[in-house]
């Protein structure tokens, strides 16, 4: 569903992405994780289209955003790490704007809009002016927005930023939910216990290069291979545990 060939990134000297080779398969919770300023947010501008790769590219559901940016674009939603909002419209008026982008007929933008913010608790306020909303009601709307075309690939730029305990949960289980209706999620995220809990696979980059991939079994598998994983208590290692391990073991 989600295919990189040789993405890179280079900034004059400073190589920010190095030349990533992975998929994502359909229905999966990807999870990508690294350092800040091991090149996540830059990797995701460049599957959205927001930043032209160095070299190499990515396919989004068979599409290449670089020589079919529209096709791409259709089939995933995105919610970046600083989600812009138009703060002078209401949380309704926005979701009309964002689905007549994609196609929606007023109707249809409508009754999608509204049903989103039903989902993220927002329907008592669809007709407030965003700027009245807290930093986590914008937040929700932002991914209310992100949904509202359905897309089949929904990725994440650390999205319980601003959240409160009971925003998270109920975030968490709709990703699960989304993942079992089949759409994939590349979900980009500091919070390793989340990562832990919904992630199917996991990629961990540093200084802009893959340096593991798996299932949270086969990373605990390496990391126990390193002779680095802390423990000793006869319980699995926890994944911010085998993340440091990693982190560590490729430093070395």
């Amino acid at each position: 569903m989600i295919r990189f060939e040789g993405l890179r990134k280079t900034y004059d000297t400073l190589t920010a992405v190095d030349g990533l080779d992975f998929t994502v398969d359909a229905g999966c919770v990807f999870g990508f994780l690294g350092r800040n300023g091991a090149g996540k947010t830059t990797t995701i501008r460049m599957m959205m289209g927001l930043l032209e790769p160095s070299a190499g590219t990515v396919r989004l559901a068979g599409h290449d955003i670089r020589t079919a940016p529209e096709a791409a674009k259709a089939v995933a939603g995105y919610l970046p790490d600083r989600p812009y909002l138009y703060e002078k419209l209401t949380g309704i008026e926005l979701l009309h704007f964002v689905g007549g982008l994609h196609g929606l007929g007023r109707d249809a933008a409508d009754g999608r809009g509204r049903e989103l913010l039903g989902v993220f608790r927002l329907e008592g306020r669809s007709g407030d002016l965003i700027e009245t909303y807290s930093h986590g009601m914008k937040q929700r709307l932002a991914l209310a927005a992100a949904l509202m075309h359905q897309p089949r690939i929904l990725i994440l730029d650390e999205p319980m930023v601003g959240l409160d305990p009971e925003g998270a949960v109920e975030l968490r289980q709709l990703l699960k939910r989304l993942a079992g209706d089949g759409v994939t999620i590349f979900l980009s995220t500091h919070s390793l216990p989340v990562a832990e809990e919904l992630c199917h696979r996991i990629a961990i980059i540093d200084r802009g290069r893959l340096v593991a991939l798996g299932t949270l079994a086969e990373l605990r598998a390496r990391a126990a291979n390193g002779e680095r994983v802390a423990g000793g208590d006869g319980q699995a290692p926890s994944l911010e545990r085998v993340f440091l391990d990693i982190l560590e073991a490729d430093a070395a």
